[in-house]
């Protein structure tokens, strides 16, 4: 759509760059940011950009030994972190460092490169707890200064935590620690675990952003710089945008396909948000439903293979496969939850008689078509780690210049034209401010994606050290064992667990997120004889559906602060949009089929998949309260019953299910026939 077009269109009321910041700052962690300026933002962005290329060459080149690269990362972590976040979030200052956070900064990253640089020595040294602990007998000389190391090092990053993550993920660990404590470990004990062990800090989280996600994060900021996010917005409008309500479907498409590469639901809500949420208010959407579109949507993209905003991997460590499987396996669950969307979208849009944006005001697709070549970078990568044709590190460095290379073209173009002398001068200089620009963006987001996951090592720890994990898992089992029926109790133990994992979710990145649930969660359904894939997906889901969840909403309420809109009823509209997402994991969890799993038959995964999407396409309907007229309350509550029928594994489910959801469609179609005679 050109600038003339949307000149054209009316006027509605959004939320200004100044409204949304502010929203964010009140509710998101990450958006809380000290602000630089002139030189020191010069030096602050160097230091982000080093990391990134320090992160890139120890995935490629490193060969140090596996503790004194992750203590070296999160060193830096430190480093940045404190320069980055302060401690309140109305910091406003310029320039402005306070000296305790300089002292922090110092003493916890000076705690972690001590440990990077005296390594070979400390792990002959210190063998177990006893020998940092200054009342055992076998305690080593200066114990008291080992373990104030560690007690420094775990105390700073949970500081940091707080300062861009946000407190939930701190409650638990606290949470943990405390019981820790109280099970009878002792203070030497817990830090030999969660420090100088690789069972706390340095566990599978933070190897594995260490190893892949930070260069994936890096390579989603180069990627952002291509321009790729406008091509989805265009494409998805060329596709869609003429359609009944089409604004509301072209942020669907939009969002999902910038999600699964940003990696992020908040991040990615603000982005394609401030240009799919005003359209969606010009047409006639309510601010409410419109922030919530964008919100539900940006979430869903986190689940959107192939990327699936860079958890995939993790995954496919946890569960001990590839990626690509993980990817493959995400298709049908990502498809069940975008048609939910989608069809809500639709039914609302033919609720409130919403037109479509006319053909001339969109992109015409045979102009895109030759921007083609922007996701060359996704498509080269996607191709090398699900062939393994590459490592995962390997096939992301490719893409990182490939990304590179095709942003030449838009640069180039934009030098030509804003300086008719020197353009060759201005290009080169354009290109390495795109490419530092990049490095440093991709090296602040790594930030609290590290953060995130050495806390979720810490819980790890904490649930290993303790073996809570087994007192989890037998508390679910008793309390879903209290009624005999087989599937009932099932039921009981996934609702349990879908609980504590949206609980635990609120407010933490998805990375992050997904580490707590494979700690904590995932163990409680695979003793209850779900399969390991299935437990790992169900976890995952629940896990990313808390950011749409009220009360801590933080991507509704980013939506909302666009739509200016009242943030709770945003909220509560995004849960009903992705309604999708409370009912897919249990699908799968009682029929992994629709995971690939146990080589299906593909009559078996065909009908999964059509009695899935007629039972989404009910439960939708009866949400939104139309179909082809408004729908009464009692054929609302029986349109969900005939959906969750089809939804529930079994022949004669999907019969009864498909035989009531058919005469209600029949019978509202008939009645408003007659009403339009």
């Amino acid at each position: 759509m050109s600038e003339k077009d949307k000149k054209n269109l009316p006027d509605v009321e959004i939320g200004t760059a100044a409204d949304m910041e502010e929203v964010m700052r009140k509710y998101d962690r990450e958006s809380a940011t000290r602000i630089w300026e002139g030189k020191p933002k010069v030096i602050v962005g160097v230091v982000m950009a080093l990391f990134s290329l320090y992160c890139i060459w120890m995935t490629l080149r490193c060969t140090w030994d596996l503790p004194i690269r992750l203590t070296s990362f999160l060193g830096l972590i430190t480093v940045m972190g404190y320069l980055t976040y302060p401690a309140r979030k109305d910091h406003v200052k310029p320039n402005s460092m306070p000296w305790y956070d300089v002292v922090l900064m110092l003493l916890g990253a000076g705690s972690f490169f001590y440990y990077c640089v005296n390594y070979n020595s400390l792990v002959m040294v210190i063998t177990s707890a006893a020998k940092i602990n200054p009342a055992s007998e076998s305690a080593v000389p200066n114990a008291w200064f080992y373990l104030a190391i560690g007690v420094v090092a775990i105390l700073v990053l949970a500081e940091l935590c707080r300062r861009c993550v946000g407190l939930p993920i701190l409650c638990v660990v606290g949470a943990l620690l405390i019981y820790t404590f109280a099970s009878g470990q002792n203070l030497a004990r817990v830090i030999y675990t969660l420090f100088y062990g690789t069972s706390g800090v340095m566990a599978t989280p933070i190897q594995v952003c260490a190893k892949f996600i930070a260069v994936f994060i890096i390579f989603g900021a180069f990627l952002e710089r291509t321009g790729i996010s406008n091509f989805f917005i265009d494409l998805a409008n060329s596709l869609a945008g003429s359609t009944s309500g089409g604004p509301a479907k072209v942020a669907v498409i939009s969002s999902a396909l910038c999600g699964m590469v940003s990696g992020s639901s908040v991040g990615n809500t603000v982005t394609t948000g401030s240009v799919t949420i005003p359209m969606m208010k010009r047409t006639g959407y309510q601010g409410e439903f419109a922030g919530a579109v964008e919100a539900a949507a940006s979430t869903g993209g986190q689940i959107m293979p192939p990327i699936m905003g860079a958890a995939a991997f993790l995954m496919a460590e946890y569960m001990d496969t590839t990626y690509a499987t993980v990817a493959v396996k995400a298709i049908l669950p990502a498809l069940l939850y975008f048609t939910g969307i989608f069809l809500a979208v639709h039914l609302e849009a033919r609720r409130l008689d919403l037109k479509g944006v006319p053909r001339d005001q969109l992109p015409k697709f045979g102009v895109l078509i030759r921007s083609i070549y922007l996701l060359l970078p996704l498509v080269i990568l996607v191709w090398m780690v699900s062939t393994n044709t590459r490592t995962l590190q390997f096939s992301a460095s490719i893409a990182i210049l490939l990304a590179i290379l095709v942003s030449l073209p838009h640069i180039f173009a934009d030098s030509r034209s804003q300086h008719a002398e020197g353009g060759t001068v201005h290009f080169l200089k354009d290109t390495a401010t795109m490419i530092v620009s990049s490095l440093e963006a991709g090296g602040r987001s790594c930030i609290t994606v590290a953060v995130a996951c050495s806390m979720a090592g810490m819980v790890a720890g904490c649930i290993t050290v303790t073996g809570l994990a087994s007192k989890l898992i037998n508390g679910v089992i008793n309390v879903s064992n209290m009624i005999p029926y087989p599937p009932v109790s099932m039921f009981i133990a996934l609702f349990l667990t879908m609980l504590c994992c949206i609980v635990l979710g609120m407010g933490v990145p998805t990375t992050a997120n997904y580490c707590i649930m494979a700690s904590t969660c995932a163990p409680i359904l695979i003793q209850l004889g779900i399969g390991k894939i299935p437990a790992h997906f169900f976890v995952f889901y629940f896990g990313i559906v808390a950011d749409i969840t009220p009360p801590v909403a933080l991507a509704a309420y980013a939506g909302s602060a666009i739509a200016k809109s009242d943030p709770m009823k945003t909220g509560v509209n995004a849960t009903k949009l992705a309604i999708a997402a409370f009912i897919v994991p249990y699908i799968f969890a009682y029929s992994p089929a629709m995971l690939f799993v146990n080589d299906p038959s593909v009559f078996e995964v065909v009908q999964i998949v059509i009695s899935a999407l007629l039972g989404i396409f009910g439960v939708a309907a009866a949400l939104n309260g139309y179909l082809f007229r408004p729908i009464p309350k009692w054929m609302r509550l029986a349109l969900i019953a005939a959906g969750l029928a089809m939804m529930i594994p079994g022949s004669a489910t999907d019969v009864v299910g498909f035989a009531a959801l058919a005469a209600m469609v029949l019978y509202q179609r008939t009645m408003a026939k007659k009403a339009g005679a």
